[in-house]
């Protein structure tokens, strides 16, 4: 359900229940943001709360409020939410802590956390464990301590788990107006999720960034690309959970189940939102997409005075999807018109200071430099500081790039390697004249690349996980006949169930055959396997030394182009995750995998084996027969339909290796952990 969070997020009205520092802080951080509705404290013996007038209970207001913060302990937060609820209040904030994320150290706090969800009933909360939100458009700030942004007429919305980074954020002093920011806190009631949702209504608004613990509801998610896609409005996220000790921390932080990273990267994938590392880059994205919106291509080229400069920019583009097209033939002509003979002419471009100071011959290059084929065109400028050099010829090539952007109207930004180089008011001026100016080198870069990601069509609905269970091993066999039912093509084969049976089933295949221990989740690991090739005596032989009871003989798949890997995963936070990668004995030694969510297009599924390392075997290399292709699509199509249709119960399957020759792809070995 989508609630309608506009009284709460975009108030006319403002309650402010409980006294002492944090909830005065509430009051004088409206006051100083200008919001120029009534603000009404509430506490049941102070007469003034901040030097306005407190109304002993909720009746005593003089109307409904649009927005609520609850300054006070648990227990009071839910009798509060209750009646507001009752008086069909518009929202609130919950501040206290001891719900939910309490619950390790309090039995009582999850069910505390129940009752307040019933007492909310359809109002919307936000919280409870939450410091709230600031609303720099209407300078509404349901907020309880410091903040360093001012008051905008449009910019982006962040959301984040952490309030703490919130105030970091608003701190900021790179140009980027923030028009919301908002703490999520325990998301008993509304995740972050539905809150991106709220703020994309708003036409103010235009980008949206995550800071993300776990994802919850991934059905929300799904909806939430969706609708920021109709609405035109690019998405941006930072996922923690990469390390061990991240995931550790955002569980204890915010009762979030942070789930495996390549589950987080896939979704993300899914949904068209790029992920980004750290906080600077995200703030730079954001500028980007504030600014220009989405980029049409990966296409850049960077300008500067400074070969070294040059060098670096191309440095630091490198490793990512980003590419410097060499100069067309109208690029050339009209920078060696405007730069003469003296300088060499490409693409990072170094123009020297032959025409330093000369703002008709810069504007001049930095008009023949762009292109409608380039998505971004940049230029490299650090100011010197104002208390320690004269930044006036600087500012000169700033109004050259200026006028540049005025006569072509397309894209341009402006790079200061140093952050600190880049002043705040200057970086204000080009957001004004549609030019993002990027704090950062790397920085920039980053947010091109995610800038300039495609969105593609939308995915069909992510298969949710089910139940985790304590799961069986299926034997090989049953696994690959399983398998088998949903189209996947594996060896002729037969059981050896003892000793005795070994002759019987060595020669109803026949030789060469190749015999697997059963019984063991990797058995080339412990001798399990033995290529069968010579006499049926070796072959038993063999099978006898290895450590089990039973074998499983099958036929041996020569002619082999290459050897991959089809596993699934349920992870619990983000889904079924599908990994393709290089097969064999070569799974560990590339660790060359990709990674999707079921279920998987073709389309996304092309893509993930381009990408492998092993893509040129699997197109031919040096002459040598390209794998069917259909046949490995046939393979990893069955593999997901079984997933789709098995799902309750499953944890994880594996193929490994599939064999894929010119004519065929057959799974040699089969792996199934379920619990039916």
């Amino acid at each position: 359900m989508s609630r309608d969070l506009s009284r709460l997020l975009r108030p006319k009205t403002i309650a402010v229940v409980g006294g002492g520092a944090w909830c005065a802080s509430v009051i004088e951080q409206c006051q100083k943001m200008g919001f120029d509705g009534p603000i009404w404290p509430v506490h049941p013996k102070a007469e003034t709360v901040a030097g306005l007038p407190a109304f002993a209970d909720l009746t005593a207001l003089p109307s409904v409020p649009d927005a609520v913060f609850l300054g006070v302990n648990r227990f009071v937060t839910v009798d509060l939410v209750r009646k507001l609820s009752e008086m069909k209040a518009g929202g609130a904030v919950c501040f206290a802590s001891g719900f939910l994320e309490a619950s390790a150290e309090d039995d009582a706090a999850a069910d505390l956390q129940d009752q307040l969800l019933a007492a909310a009933a359809d109002m919307p909360i936000l919280g409870p464990n939450c410091y709230g939100f600031i609303n720099y458009l209407d300078g509404a700030l349901l907020w309880p301590d410091q903040q360093g942004g001012r008051r905008v007429e449009s910019g982006v919305a962040i959301v984040t788990q952490s309030s703490n980074i919130a105030i970091n954020l608003t701190m900021q002093s790179r140009g980027l107006p923030i028009a919301y920011a908002i703490t999520a806190g325990n998301q008993a009631q509304i995740g972050i999720a539905e809150i991106g949702r709220g703020l994309l209504d708003d036409p103010r608004v235009t980008a949206l960034g995550l800071h993300i613990e776990g994802f919850g509801d991934l059905r929300a998610f799904e909806d939430l690309a969706l609708y920021a896609k109709q609405k035109n409005k690019p998405i941006i996220a930072i996922k923690v959970g990469k390390s061990a000790q991240a995931q550790a921390a955002t569980v204890s932080h915010t009762a979030s189940l942070a789930g495996g990273d390549a589950g987080a990267a896939a979704l993300l994938k899914r949904l068209g939102i790029p992920r980004l590392d750290d906080l600077p880059s995200f703030l730079e994205t954001l500028k980007l997409m504030h600014v220009t919106g989405p980029l049409q291509a990966n296409t850049i080229a960077t300008m500067s005075c400074s070969g070294g400069e040059a060098s670096l920019a191309a440095d630091t583009a490198h490793g990512r999807d980003l590419c410097f097209p060499a100069l067309n033939a109208r690029q050339q002509a009209d920078l060696r018109a405007a730069l003469g003979p003296m300088v060499a002419l490409a693409n990072p471009l170094d123009y020297h200071t032959y025409i330093w100071r000369n703002v008709p011959a810069l504007t001049e290059t930095f008009v023949a430099m762009s292109d409608p084929d380039l998505a971004m065109t940049m230029l490299i400028l650090d100011l010197p500081l104002p208390d320690r050099g004269d930044p006036e010829d600087w500012l000169e090539t700033v109004n050259a790039l200026i006028a540049a952007k005025q006569q072509t109207g397309r894209n341009f930004g402006l790079i200061a390697t140093l952050p600190e180089l880049l002043p705040e008011d200057l970086a204000q001026r080009l957001i004004a004249e549609g030019i993002v100016p990027f704090a950062g080198l790397n920085e920039a870069m980053a947010a091109c690349e995610a800038a300039a990601l495609a969105t593609g069509e939308t995915p069909a609905p992510i298969l949710l996980p089910t139940d985790v269970v304590t799961p069986d091993l299926v034997s090989e066999a049953d696994a690959k006949a399983a398998l088998a039912g949903f189209g996947l093509r594996v060896p002729k084969a037969t059981r050896a169930e003892d000793k005795s049976a070994l002759p019987a089933a060595i020669d109803q295949v026949g030789l060469p055959c190749v015999i697997k221990a059963e019984g063991l989740a990797h058995k080339s690991d412990v001798g399990g396997v033995y290529l069968a090739r010579t006499t049926a005596e070796d072959a038993i032989a063999a099978a006898e030394a290895m450590p089990c009871e039973s074998w499983l003989v099958e036929e041996l798949i020569d002619g082999t182009v290459a050897e991959l890997l089809i596993g699934v995963v349920k992870d619990p936070a983000h889904g079924f995750v599908m990994t393709l990668a290089a097969g064999g004995t070569l799974t560990e030694l590339l660790q060359d995998g990709r990674s999707m969510l079921v279920p998987a297009s073709d389309t996304d599924i092309e893509t993930a084996l381009s990408e492998l390392r092993l893509a040129k075997q699997l197109q031919g290399y040096r002459g040598a027969a390209p794998a069917n292709m259909p046949a490995i699509l046939k393979a990893i199509h069955a593999v997901q339909d079984y997933v789709q249709t098995h799902a309750k119960g499953l944890e994880e399957i594996e193929i490994n290796p599939l064999l894929c020759t010119a004519e065929t792809a057959v799974a040699v070995d089969a792996l199934i952990r379920r619990k039916d």
